[in-house]
């Protein structure tokens, strides 16, 4: 069982409805035991969500407690600082003890170095774990603001879980054609549709990808991009925009995780930069169960192993999505495994 410390990642362009989505889970009575870090470039976020807590206090440093149990704080240094001061303080007792942790970015985030720094030292790997991605996209404007800012398009495609806020703004072509525009970016995200914020915190919070206890789907994580099913070796024919791509590579078999490890470690060296995440089910032959895999650019995150998952027709695969991947490398030397 993983005991670390689940990270939710709450991103989304400017005006998307992070903080309105943010301030009705905070005031969820399931969500008492919760600490957000809420980036300093979006104080106006922390006044709405502060503005119906006139009981919250400091209680640490520039943590407050908020009158709904929840802990706040405001990102005034570096994010591996932030994560470190706060499970500390928390082993310390210095503030409550929290069971998640939810990361509010500024719109104009890339959030692929702020999912690296998770996992990207010791300490903070060994007591945090990301849970998922989510996304708000504004119904309205969705459209323009993928089609005119890269920043939306990568936060796009590398979410977990789509929230389609302000849904009531729109008729339902218009909600359609983005939804569409959001499975070819993105096909492995799952889509919910909001109004002002409402939703079950469970489909966001606590996902659980990889928890089998919660009949989770691992396969359904990697679906890639459009509805074609590609075999290894094929090279797809349809292109995002700025050359955001999404592809599939099917490995051979069998194959160990000694194996796979250095190609993983070949490939994040080579294209980290252009690399917005990687996932994967490694089905090794040396594990006692399947391997769940993800990377975000340089960083490769430690496998979790999906013990008691089995597939009817087990195939070890890695889903790619970057900008400017060279597709033809990358599947030569995985295809070497």
């Amino acid at each position: 069982m993983d005991n670390r410390i689940p990270v939710t990642l709450l991103t989304g362009f400017l005006g998307s409805g992070k903080t309105t989505l943010l301030n009705k889970l905070l005031h969820d009575p399931g969500m008492k035991d919760s600490a957000v870090i809420i980036n300093e470039l979006g104080q106006a976020g922390l006044d709405h969500i502060l503005v119906r807590n006139v009981e919250s206090e400091f209680i640490a440093d520039n943590v407050l407690l908020l009158d709904s149990g929840c802990l706040c704080c405001t990102l005034t240094n570096e994010m591996a600082d932030t994560l470190r001061d706060l499970f500390f303080k928390r082993a310390l007792g210095a503030i409550p003890e929290f069971k998640r942790l939810i990361i509010e970015t500024t719109g104009m985030a890339d959030p692929g170095p702020i999912m690296g720094n998770l996992l990207n030292e010791p300490v903070i790997g060994s007591t945090y774990r990301l849970d998922a991605v989510i996304v708000t996209i504004d119904s309205l404007y969705g459209e323009r603001q993928l089609s005119d800012h890269i920043e939306a398009r990568k936060q796009a495609a590398i979410a977990d879980v789509l929230l389609l806020t302000k849904t009531d703004l729109v008729n339902d072509v218009q909600l359609d054609s983005l939804c569409s525009r959001l499975t070819t970016l993105n096909a492995g995200a799952t889509q919910y549709k909001v109004v002002n914020g409402e939703i079950e915190p469970a489909k966001v919070i606590g996902v659980g990808l990889f928890d089998l206890s919660r009949n989770a789907q691992p396969t359904k994580w990697l679906r890639p991009a459009g509805k074609d099913s590609r075999s290894k070796g094929k090279i797809p024919d349809k292109l995002h925009e700025d050359g955001i791509t999404s592809f599939t590579v099917t490995l051979p078999k069998p194959l160990t995780w000694e194996q796979v490890e250095p190609a993983l470690l070949w490939l994040i060296s080579h294209f980290g930069e252009a690399l917005l995440r990687l996932k994967g089910i490694i089905h090794a032959v040396d594990q006692p169960a399947p391997l769940a895999i993800h990377a975000v650019h340089h960083t490769l995150f430690p496998p979790t192993l999906l013990d008691g998952w089995e597939e009817t027709n087990p195939i070890s695969r890695v889903v790619l999505i970057g900008k400017g991947l060279d597709e033809t490398r990358i599947r030569e030397r995985l295809m070497q495994i």
